[in-house]
């Protein structure tokens, strides 16, 4: 894996330097903004920082000079405003690399031993509910960002960890053999093992995690490298989110499929909400379910307040008139009927609906799934959809669950991009390009 950081006067402008000297498999890892300091900073601009990643398989294809990095060595501070050097990995596909910036545990010896993982949750929840909270919401996001950032967050949660497997307060660490270093990276190992359990991620992708990390431990190997490779090879797992974007041909069909249920029409007006008064986009709203009482009704209230179309489509064949005469909109939304994965027939409709609409028009499916759905019915859903659609996923009604596990199961299950998660009612509020940082924090938090 070779990592780097890119500076721009925006997100968007840095973001668009990693893509340009990585390609478009460019994992985010990390996003900073940069104050400026000295005493003429009144008079200067803040800049925004990305640290970028890429796999070793894309990277070796990539003409440039790495810097070989020894894992075990400890990681000196990178002042804010340097780019970190590119780093290059061995072949094989492990993450043996310390975080991007060193991440300091501090100790207390008068600090008292947890007596159980749960009372490390409980902790943990404490610590971090309130700055969650805001940071779910995007003006929260910006205003926590260079008080609250990712590094803090880590420390502290690598700091309670610590305090779990900490030796009694008479025995100093460097004190400890070797051997009993080694029993306490195993107990970390151990203990973040069970958070990710609890936080229903399947155990397989677990296994798959922590084989992946044992590999790259080594004597005197320090907490803070794993904690960093487990969030790194998370990071990476997760990808890149998918969002809608505008670049094509105009209009572009945007579908939206799930069960019932799930908030497909709720989250359509978000996204409409978003293009058009955000983005100035000329949106235009379709429906084809006809099954739900009042379904259309709902999206009619949503595009009076708008001030944008709305038509009923009953077929293929009514659908794609509507579009002939579409060319003037810029994105077209479309919200299906929502059904059990059972139903064969309604799924035989929609599929006849999405694939005879023209080759002319440029289309993307979004398969909508709420995150309070259990496990078993997510991997049914998921089963019936891959085989007749390529979609992107949303997840919806994180608001209303505490275990965001399965988010991580169904990205690695089908392989499908994640775009967009949703935490409640608020149009346009309660929506957000899927926040990878976010949720591997979660993950790693526990309850």
């Amino acid at each position: 894996m070779t990592i780097k950081k890119f500076q721009g006067r925006t997100e968007e402008e840095a973001t668009m330097k990693a893509r340009e000297e990585f390609g478009e498999n460019t994992v985010i890892m990390n996003v900073k903004e940069i104050r400026p300091k000295g005493l003429f900073r009144s008079f200067k601009n803040s800049i925004v920082e990305v640290t970028a990643a890429i796999e070793e398989v894309d990277a070796a294809h990539i003409a440039r000079q790495t810097v070989p990095v020894q894992p075990v060595q400890p990681v000196q501070p990178v002042p804010q405003a340097q780019q970190m050097p590119q780093v290059s990995m061995p072949a094989a596909k492990n993450i043996n690399v310390a975080a991007d910036e060193p991440i300091s545990i501090p100790r207390s010896e008068e600090t008292a031993r947890p007596d159980s993982i749960k009372e490390v949750f409980a902790t943990v929840e404490n610590t971090w509910t309130s700055s969650m909270e805001k940071e779910l919401t995007p003006e929260g996001r910006k205003e926590a960002l260079p008080e609250n950032n990712l590094e803090e967050k880590l420390e502290s949660l690598q700091s309670l960890l610590e305090k779990k497997l900490a030796p009694p307060s008479d025995q100093s660490r460097e004190e400890l053999p070797k051997e009993s270093l080694a029993d306490e990276n195993l107990k970390f190992i151990k203990m973040i093992y069970s958070i990710l359990l609890d936080n229903e991620v399947d155990e397989k992708y677990v296994n798959q995690i922590m084989d992946e990390v044992e590999k790259v431990m080594k004597s005197g190997i320090s907490v803070d490298y794993i904690l960093s490779s487990i969030y790194q090879k998370m990071i990476l797992k997760f990808g890149q989110p998918q969002p809608i974007e505008l670049a094509g041909r105009k209009p572009k069909v945007v579908f939206f499929i799930g069960p019932t249920g799930v908030g497909k029409t709720t989250t359509i007006a978000k996204i409409a909400s978003r293009f058009k008064v955000e983005k100035g986009q000329k949106v235009a709203l379709y429906t084809a379910d006809t099954y739900r009482i009042a379904a259309a009704d709902q999206l009619r209230t949503y595009a009076n307040i708008l001030d944008t179309p709305l038509n009923i489509v009953y077929s293929s064949e009514e659908l794609n008139g509507e579009l002939a005469k579409a060319g003037e909109y810029d994105l077209v939304l479309i919200d299906t009927a929502g059904f059990s994965h059972k139903n064969q027939d309604q799924l035989n409709e929609t599929r006849e609906l999405i694939n005879r609409v023209p080759k002319e028009f440029e289309k993307e499916i979004y398969l909508v799934l709420s995150a309070t759905t259990k496990y078993r019915d997510l991997l049914d859903i998921a089963d019936i959809y891959k085989e007749n659609f390529q979609f992107k996923m949303i997840f919806t009604k994180l608001d209303e669950t505490s275990c965001f596990g399965n988010i991580l199961n169904m990205k690695l299950y089908t392989g499908a991009s994640l775009s967009y998660t949703t935490y409640g009612q608020n149009v346009p509020e309660d929506i957000e390009i899927f926040n990878t940082q976010n949720i591997v924090k979660l993950l790693l938090g526990g309850k």
